[in-house]
């Protein structure tokens, strides 16, 4: 069975297990601070729960739990090494905190995954001179993959040079394409 849990402070939802809904319900703690009512989406994307305390001296103290690390590490532990030690998502969805979802990885694929900062919208791809750059970086340092007339041509150039040197772990380029009605599909290409 899967739960959908609303966040407290936006129109979407978290995705969970069924066991794991239980546990997030019936832990003590858990329960006492009403964790799974309390669930906000953090800036970065993904669910969190945070209260303030007031402390005895009169000063605060808040208390940030990551729902996806929480479960990872309640859950996942097992298949956390010295390498592979971030907390992310398989589909990149950081509400959906299935068990089949969630995954630890190094710091490498997790930079690899994050989002794109480029004008262009497209991981690796560059404006220069009327035409895109695509590049791709690999063992630190930038590699020149060609010189394309759109910033898409280059985007499906990364994509298959991601795919050759990363496999799985390595990011692809969602590039939206007009078909034939006027609609648009997204592709990986």
């Amino acid at each position: 069975m899967l739960y959908k849990v609303k966040l407290k402070n936006a129109d979407e939802s978290v995705l969970l297990d069924a066991n794991i809904y239980e546990w997030l319900t019936s832990d003590p703690y858990l329960a006492k601070v009403d964790f799974i009512n309390n669930l906000r989406k953090h800036s970065s994307g993904c669910a969190v729960f945070q209260k303030t305390w007031k402390k005895s001296d009169g000063s605060f103290k808040t208390e940030t739990i990551y729902l996806h690390k929480l479960i990872a590490e309640k859950f996942l532990a097992n298949t956390k090494t010295k390498v592979d030690n971030l907390v992310g998502a398989r589909n990149n969805n950081k509400l959906d905190c299935r068990l089949e979802n969630i995954i630890y990885r190094s710091r490498a694929v997790a930079s690899r995954k994050r989002k794109t900062s480029s004008k262009t919208g497209y991981t690796g791809v560059y404006p220069e001179n009327q035409r895109f750059r695509a590049v791709i970086s690999m063992n630190g340092k930038a590699m020149h993959i060609g010189m394309y007339d759109t910033p898409e041509e280059a985007a499906i150039a990364y994509n298959r040079k991601s795919r050759e040197i990363y496999g799985d772990s390595g990011k692809l380029n969602v590039i939206k394409r007009q078909k034939g009605d006027g609609s648009f599909e997204e592709v990986t290409a």
